[in-house]
Parts: C-alpha cells; sequence; structure tokens
C-alpha cells in the first residue's frame, strides 16, 4: 500500500498511514495492552506470539490488512481488517474490520478516521462493496468477560456498545443491522430443571426421544436444516456423525474448541422423532479456560413453541458439568426467543454487541471520511 502523508491541521505532524511492519510490533502490542489494562476494550492481552498467531497467518497474513499510523517516528494507530471471501464465513463482497485503536495523547485528532479511510480505499479495491463488523469475519477475538473471576469468550458477534470506541464507529457513518446479547452463566452452584425434565417427559409422550444421538440410528437431519436454512447447522451435524462412524476427532477446525482437534468424536444433543433430527445442539466440548462448548442450539421450525430448546440446553448444561466446565457463555439476538430459554436457565446478560455496517459504496463512504478529517 503507497504510505499517505497528512499534514492537515487536525492531524498529527507528517502523519503516515502505511502497512504494519515486523518492527512496530512492539509499539502496536504497547498500544493494545494499554487499552485493555485502561479497560477500554475488553479484550486479552497479547503477546508477540499470541500477535503472530491471530494476525499475522492465515487470512490475515496480507500485508495491506494491518495498517498503523505514524506521527514523529512513533505508532499512534492500529488498524486491522478482512479482505472480502479471505475465508469462511467471510461474504465474498463485504471486508470486516476486526479493531481499530488510537493512542490517547492522539485521539480527536483524525487518526482512526485516516485509518478507516485508508483501509476502505484498499477494500474497494478488492471488490468490497461493505464494510462490517461481525461474527461473520474470520478473525475472532477473545475477550474478557466482564463481572466474573477472568472468564473469556472466544469470538465477538460485532461491536462492543461499551467500549470506548463505539461512538466513534456511530461518528464515521456505521450504522446498527442488529443486536446481539452475550449471556454468561456460573455453573459451579449450577442444578438441573425440575420442569426441563417434566418437559422432558412431555415430549417422550408425544414420541420426541430427546438426549445424546446414536449415530447408528442413521436419522435424516437434512430436513430440519433446510427448513431452518443454515448450511452452517448441517455441516456440524454432518462432520460430528460421520466423525462417530469412523471413531475419529472431527477434522473440520472450523468446530474446534480452543483450535485444537477433539480427543476424539464428541456427544451430540438431539431431539428425534420418526427417525428424524427435529432440534439438536452441541457438540459437547471443553476450553482449556474451563468453559463449556458448543457451536449452538438449533430447532425445526415445525416443531416450535414445545419446549424441545428449553430441554436441550438444560441436558447442555447437565453434559458441561459432568465434563468439569466451571462456566458457559453465549450470543443470542437481543429480543429473541431463546434469549427466555438462557435466561430462566439462570444466564445472566453480562454485554451487548451491535452488528454494524457501512452499507454504501466504499469509495464514496472513504471520500466522505477525507472531507471530514481534512
Amino acid at each position: 500500500m503507497q504510505i499517505r502523508k497528512r499534514t492537515t491541521a487536525d492531524w498529527p505532524d507528517a502523519m503516515q498511514i502505511r502497512n504494519m511492519t515486523p518492527a512496530d510490533l512492539p509499539e502496536v502490542l504497547q498500544l493494545w495492552n494499554g487499552c485493555v489494562e485502561a479497560g477500554e476494550v475488553l479484550y486479552l492481552p497479547l503477546t508477540q506470539e499470541s500477535f503472530r498467531r491471530k494476525f499475522a497467518a492465515g487470512p490475515s497474513r496480507e500485508p495491506e490488512n494491518l495498517l498503523v499510523a505514524e506521527a514523529e517516528n512513533r505508532v499512534v494507530g492500529f488498524l486491522h481488517g478482512v479482505a472480502p471471501g479471505a475465508a469462511p464465513p467471510a461474504r465474498p463482497d463485504a471486508a470486516y474490520l476486526t479493531v481499530i485503536l488510537v493512542s490517547p495523547a492522539c485521539r480527536g485528532k483524525g487518526v482512526g478516521r485516516a485509518l478507516l479511510h485508508a483501509f476502505l480505499e484498499s477494500m474497494a479495491r478488492r471488490g468490497a462493496n461493505t464494510l462490517m463488523i461481525s461474527g461473520a469475519n474470520p478473525v475472532s477475538l477473545e475477550w474478557r468477560i466482564p463481572g466474573t473471576p477472568g472468564h473469556d469468550h472466544n469470538n465477538m458477534p460485532g461491536a462492543d456498545v461499551s467500549c470506548a470506541g463505539y461512538p466513534f464507529l456511530l461518528r464515521c457513518g456505521f450504522s446498527v443491522r442488529a443486536r446481539e446479547v452475550a449471556l454468561y452463566g456460573d455453573l459451579s452452584a449450577w442444578s438441573p430443571s425440575p420442569e426441563a425434565a417434566a418437559a422432558r417427559e412431555h415430549l417422550r409422550g408425544e414420541g420426541i426421544e430427546t438426549g445424546p444421538y446414536d449415530p447408528s440410528g442413521n436419522c435424516d437431519f437434512d430436513q430440519m436444516c433446510t427448513n431452518v436454512g443454515s448450511e452452517y447447522w448441517r455441516d456440524v451435524l454432518r462432520t460430528e456423525i460421520a466423525a462417530w462412524k469412523a471413531g475419529q476427532p472431527n477434522a473440520d477446525p472450523r468446530f474446534w474448541a480452543d483450535g485444537t482437534p477433539p480427543r476424539g468424536p464428541r456427544t451430540l444433543l438431539t431431539a428425534v422423532h420418526e427417525h428424524r433430527i427435529v432440534g439438536f445442539t452441541g457438540p459437547v466440548d471443553l476450553q482449556q479456560s474451563g468453559r463449556g462448548w458448543f457451536t449452538g442450539i438449533c430447532t425445526d421450525p415445525a416443531y416450535e413453541r414445545r419446549s424441545i430448546a428449553t430441554v436441550l440446553f438444560d441436558l447442555l448444561l447437565q453434559a458441561f458439568v459432568r465434563e468439569g466446565a466451571s462456566f458457559c457463555s453465549l450470543f443470542t439476538g437481543w429480543e429473541s426467543h431463546a434469549r427466555k430459554i438462557y435466561e430462566k436457565a439462570g444466564l445472566r446478560p453480562v454485554r451487548r454487541f451491535d452488528l454494524m455496517s457501512i452499507p454504501a459504496n466504499l469509495s464514496s463512504v472513504s471520500r466522505t471520511l477525507q472531507e471530514k478529517t481534512g
């Protein structure tokens, strides 16, 4: 990327927006960890090695994904993003903003806008017509769950509305497309729900069996995934059931806790009716942090409002406790029905995240940012 020099009255003298180099890493880490220590962001602290693993490998390795702002021979800003179609589940027409940080002494001087302007220009040349902040970004950032004894979650579904940079995003033209809530449950004193147990018996009376899935049953799951409209759930079930039949760990890294292969096939909790899977959750796994890990929970729309999700989630928490999990955390829609299920099971809301985007032509947005900062 061509180095850009700006000398406007609002920006630090002779500021440069350029690709990050290995020599910038100590200053970028100082900026990152300073924001973490000040409580301005929920991210975990980074070391040189963890930074390289997160940002300098895989879909993040392209130089134009890593930008710094330099003024007076020091790094005063950092941006990371991902180009369109870099890796699943990224959209082929969308770029993704992962993080943007500015030194406290240089805030309000256009540094953040200059970084964003340069990234937008670059992504427009790559064919992006929108810039998103969402869980579809293939680069996920771990974050510390507030109000807990150091417990963390492995990704963010959008922008943290309580972080220091959220108002900046709104001023730059990002709009809110959806809202999600992060929920947290301490499993140290959790106990199964009698109501969920009664609902499970009621489902059994209707011919719907809930519990660990027996792969030898060869139950159909495609109909549920088609009804839900989710290829993701289809892939989860297909790969984990194949792992059971082969007696091998799931080979798809999208479904690995902590980014490492599981020890072997993992438990899937399902609701089965007439040889069809009509609801499921799992696979059940345990992260090194003590978090109970799973990909999500799904119910066939034709079987909703029967308490299937309530039963499956209660069984999931029971499985977490047996695995030795100390806590559970997840995301769901801010006003979704699932939120009521999770909160009734004992989870509490800890943070709101907004899925955001600049839905206009990136070149025009970039010009607008330049005008506002120039």
